[in-house]
């Protein structure tokens, strides 16, 4: 087990930071945020065409540059420092990996070369109005009429469904669990943006009244490779919560050097030392957690379940301390709603709750050790 990254995986990650610097500032969030889209399409276009991102883990075959999760790992973790507003969670973590995992190679040929060009905004509906994660409870119901299948019910908390041109759906049939592709501009689909308190990351309701649907894979038959989908995006979304949680620690460490009281830096203060110290260890072992689950998805073994939720329950916790402990650092202007510092505090507060919060994995960790 190798837990350092080769050359050319440094290399990546030199060169999406460098376009993340550019793309995506500060000023730039906070306009993107306050749009109904929640993202820039040029950047999505410069994205797909001058770095292959959305393809980067796409098989050769349909379209992708044919990388693994490790390298999709990197990427997620410089988006999660500079808080990149764009839909490249839902579709690439999301969408393109229940495609990969559920569907046949025909539904692969149909959907992942869009997703990989950069030509499809695509996302994965994982919960209804209950809002529970567990996928074998959804109330969304799909029926096959002649030939034709149709799909009723609702999506809720779906992350970038207002930008999706697909919504990939898992709904109940006669035989169980099943993958339907919907088409969002689609007769019996209504879309509707909700208010979210992390502005950065948009969410929508999707209802669907005989909504027509493609059947992704075989009917029945998704519920296996849908958990591993929503395993893999845990360690994605684990490295994104690292890269906040790192960048957190940056600006508070920088502040504590530059802030002068009584006349000396406050870092030389003991308070703000043992701040700093704790941070520094959170995301040190945040770090440890999110490589562990991005090797145990690229290795897709045994230790994937529990390692992406052992991954998801510590460096939600993590990452919400050192946003937290930032703000303290900062004193007063720290809780002003212009400072950044807040920006990463709603991020790291809607990535706790996003695909299951700390309590409910680690329940699922006691259930998979059997204790």
């Amino acid at each position: 087990m190798n837990f350092g990254f080769s050359e050319e995986q440094e290399e990546l990650r030199k060169m999406v930071r460098r376009f993340l610097d550019e793309k995506s500032p500060e000023t730039e969030v906070r306009r993107l945020m306050a749009t109904d889209e929640g993202f820039d399409p040029a950047v999505w276009r410069q994205m797909a065409d001058e770095l292959a991102l959305q393809g980067l883990g796409i098989p050769e075959e349909f379209g992708g540059q044919g990388f693994g999760p490790v390298e999709l790992y990197v990427v997620f973790e410089e988006m999660g420092a500079a808080l990149l507003c764009s839909p490249y969670f839902s579709t690439v973590a999301l969408a393109a990996n229940a495609v990969l995992l559920v569907g046949t190679d025909e539904d692969r040929a149909s959907y992942l070369p869009g997703i990989a060009s950069g030509d499809t905004i695509a996302t994965l509906a994982l919960t209804d109005d209950t809002g529970q994660w567990d996928l074998a409870s959804t109330s969304v119901t799909a029926r096959d009429t002649d030939g034709t299948w149709v799909v009723n019910g609702v999506s809720n908390y779906v992350t970038d469904g207002q930008s999706a041109s697909v919504v990939f759906v898992p709904a109940m049939t006669e035989a169980g669990l099943s993958l339907f592709a919907v088409e969002l501009n689609a007769s019996g689909v209504e879309r509707t943006s909700l208010a979210t308190m992390d502005q950065t990351r948009k969410q929508s309701r999707i209802t669907y009244a005989d909504a027509p649907a493609r059947l992704v894979g075989s009917d029945g038959g998704a519920l296996a490779g849908l958990e591993t989908t929503v395993q893999i995006a845990l360690a994605a979304l684990a490295a994104e919560q690292v890269g906040g949680a790192q960048r957190v620690l940056n600006n508070a460490v920088e502040y504590a050097k530059n802030r002068v009281q009584f006349g000396r830096p406050i870092g030389s203060f003991q308070a703000i030392k043992h701040k700093c110290a704790d941070m520094l260890l959170d995301v040190e072992s945040a770090k440890s957690a999110a490589y562990y689950a991005a090797w145990a998805a690229q290795e897709r073994n045994d230790e994937l379940p529990i390692a992406a939720s052992l991954a998801k329950s510590f460096c939600s916790e993590a990452y919400f301390h050192c946003a937290a402990e930032n703000i303290q650092i900062h004193g007063g202007i720290g809780f002003t709603w212009e400072h950044h510092a807040h920006l990463y505090f709603k991020r790291a507060k809607s990535s706790e709750l996003f695909l299951g919060d700390p309590a409910y994995h680690r329940e699922l960790l006691a259930d998979r050790l059997g204790i």
